[in-house]
């Protein structure tokens, strides 16, 4: 039921960051805000550097809550987006002793769509509901994510077994890239049909998660520029820019 409050949950507080080194924060930031998931421990957020570069800070001690700003970028904007990550630590097979490791995710951006609920199956109408009820909002029609696993292959998708309206693409997994910078760059719309099989609708709000609830473990990871990009290869307002 995680993955369906994800984007829903309304327990929440404005993020304070903490200034680092004299710098001032990213007017971009000012937007963001944290989100608690129902009955769950929050992730700590800070801002912090690697390697030089500035980033948030995400710390989590079998915990899970994310940050998330509000966008509206019609379909016809829709182009690419480009984000960098740094993964200290998170889930690991050898860590766990068994097959499958748990649904948590040392780093996660997620993109939140509009789209028409009339579509929507009985059951996930019914999810959508028990979810308003729990957190007081509705969840957005599609979610898609970009995430970092254990195991699976890059550009694997996976269908959430809590709903199909979240579905995740694997960019990198394993052990690979880990404590360095790696910068992905996807086209927006390609990934959500591939993932949905249709059109995407607006895109209405992005999210950055780290979580080890569910193994409870810990995981670590620094999350940088995150840019939104329009058809011309401009960035689009709710960039995160630092």
């Amino acid at each position: 039921m995680v993955a369906l409050l994800t984007l829903s949950a309304c327990a929440s507080h404005s993020l304070v960051i903490p200034i680092t080194g004299g710098e001032p924060l990213a007017p971009e930031l000012q937007a963001w805000s944290e989100r608690s998931l129902p009955g769950k421990l929050n992730t700590r957020y800070s801002l912090a550097q690697r390697a030089g570069q500035s980033c948030v800070l995400a710390h989590a001690r079998r915990s899970a809550s994310m940050l998330r700003r509000p966008l509206q970028v019609v379909p016809a904007q829709l182009g690419q987006v480009e984000f960098d990550w740094w993964i200290a630590s998170g889930v690991t097979l050898a860590q766990l002793g068994h097959d499958e490791p748990p649904d948590d995710a040392p780093v996660r951006l997620l993109l939140a769509f509009e789209g028409d609920d009339a579509k929507l199956s009985l059951r996930n109408r019914m999810l959508f509901e028990l979810a308003r009820t729990l957190t007081g909002e509705a969840p957005p029609y599609a979610t898609l994510m970009y995430i970092w696993h254990a195991t699976a292959a890059p550009e694997t998708v996976i269908v959430s077994s809590h709903t199909d309206r979240i579905r995740k693409i694997v960019v990198g997994s394993g052990e690979a890239g880990k404590r360095s910078w790696q910068r992905f760059r996807r086209d927006i719309a390609a990934d959500f049909r591939r993932a949905f099989g249709e059109e995407p609708g607006s895109l209405v709000q992005a999210a950055l998660m780290t979580d080890a609830d569910n193994g409870q473990g810990q995981a670590e990871a620094c999350y940088g520029r995150l840019v939104f990009l329009g058809p011309d290869s401009q960035p689009l307002p709710g960039s995160l820019l630092f």
